[in-house]
Order: structure tokens, then sequence, then C-alpha cells
């Protein structure tokens, strides 16, 4: 009896137990349903996405997400970039050179070097000035004795007349002249070292060539004659002193004094 009891309670329970699940299922399913009704819209709407998402190509749908990116990054660094617009007040110091364009105004004062060109111009059209100036070579008569032939130089003029005529002189004979029978007997290689006038007297200075001439006593006293002559030519010139590097000497080869002035009446 005990046995049957406890079966009967058993068979009882079962059927209420199943009643609560069925009950439990139909409440779900409506709450299920009830929640498919509210959001109807929204399932609607993530279905199409889902839809074309499945239908489109996946770069199409990265390229608008990078360009919203790209739209969100530009927009804070175009607002950095605002405030470095400040400097374009700066402008107008970039304007200022503007005015050395105006130096093409300067070119009238181009004509300045032309003037300075004719000035350069004409010197060389002015003819040097020069003055006569005479010099004596030897000549040989025909007795075969020595005299002193005068011939005419053109000097130019200088602070040191004397001594470009003494020049002239060592430098000897043109060739017509010397067709002629002039001849220069001053020791060749001299050189004149100075000239100087003091008190009427010309002080000339020789190289040591003058004292070795070749043509013997007659070969000095003819050199010192073109050289007296010649110096005596200008006006305040009365005699020579010869002068050997500087010092004075008593005699000039073979016994010719030089010691003192000469003049044209020492020979």
């Amino acid at each position: 009896m005990i046995g049957r009891k406890k079966n009967n309670k058993t068979g009882k329970n079962a059927p209420r137990g199943a009643q609560a699940m069925v009950i439990f299922w139909l409440i779900f399913v409506i709450v299920i349903i009830g929640l498919f009704m509210a959001n109807a819209q929204t399932i609607q709407k993530n279905f199409n996405l889902f839809k074309t998402r499945l239908t489109s190509s996946p770069s199409a749908e990265e390229l608008p997400a990078e360009n919203e990116e790209t739209v969100v990054q530009e927009q804070p660094s175009a607002r950095q970039e605002t405030p470095p617009k400040k400097p374009a007040a700066e402008t107008p110091k970039q304007e200022k050179p503007q005015p050395l364009q105006e130096k093409p105004a300067e070119t009238p004062k181009q004509p300045k070097p032309e003037a300075q060109s004719n000035n350069n111009s004409t010197p060389p059209a002015k003819p040097a000035e020069t003055r006569d100036r005479n010099i004596y070579f030897a000549q040989i008569d025909k007795d075969g004795q020595i005299l002193q032939s005068k011939v005419s130089r053109k000097i130019p003029v200088s602070d040191s007349p004397m001594v470009d005529t003494l020049n002239l002189l060592l430098a000897g004979p043109s060739s017509g002249e010397l067709n002629k029978g002039l001849l220069n007997l001053i020791p060749q290689k001299t050189r004149i070292l100075s000239a100087t006038v003091r008190s009427n007297t010309a002080y000339i200075n020789f190289s040591e060539d003058f004292l070795f001439n070749t043509f013997g006593v007659e070969g000095y006293v003819a050199q010192l004659r073109q050289i007296v002559w010649t110096a005596t030519e200008f006006p305040n010139v009365n005699d020579v002193q010869i002068l050997i590097e500087g010092r004075r000497l008593d005699y000039l080869g073979e016994g010719i004094w030089i010691g003192s002035p000469i003049n044209r009446q020492s020979f």
C-alpha cells in the first residue's frame, strides 16, 4: 500500500512538471516574438546591411572607411596649420628690396668713361716736344789728321738734357754718317754714370771703360775732344771735369792731363 501511494504521488507530479515546461516555452516564445516585433526595424536594417556586405566587394567597404579616417585626421592638422598663417604679415618685408630695381636710373652715368677715354686719347695726339742738340764725331782728313765734325740731332725735352745728349754721342754715328767718314773714337761699352753742372763746369762721370782706347794718344785726345766739344755746346757750360767711377784722376792714357777742368782751348 505504501508502494502504491508513492507511485500515485509521482504520477500526479509528472503532469504538473510538463505543464510548467510548456508554459515556460510559451512565455519564452511570446517574449521572443515581442522582442522581434519591437526591433523589427533594426533587424530589417541589419539584414539589409548584411545583404549589401555580402553582395559588395570588400575594397568598396574599406575605401570609404579610409576616407572617413583621413577626413578626421585632416581636421586637426588644418586647425594646427591655421596659426602658422600669421607669418603672412612678413611678406611686406620681402617687398622692401623692390626699390633696388630702380637702379637702372643710374645708367646715365655711363658717359663718364667716355670722357675718360677721350682724355686718354688726347695725349697721343700731341707731338712730343723735341730740341736740336749738337754732338761731335771724329773725322780723318786727307792728311791723316783727326778733326771734329758736328752733327745736329733732335732730342726729346727732358729733365736731363746733358745725359741724353751724351748718350746719343756714345751710340755713335748712323749708317749714313758712317758712309760720310764720321767715326766715334770713344771706347765701346763706355757708360755715362752722371752729369751735373756747377759754376759753368760740367762734371761728367764715366765708367772705367773710358780709360782704355785702342787708338793710342791720338785716340785719347779725340775722345776728350768729342766730350768737351759736345758738352760746351750748352750755353751754361764753359769747361768739363772728367771723373772715372766718381774719382778725379790726373792723367788719361799716356800723360794727357784730366786732373782739372778742360775746355776747347786745352788741346
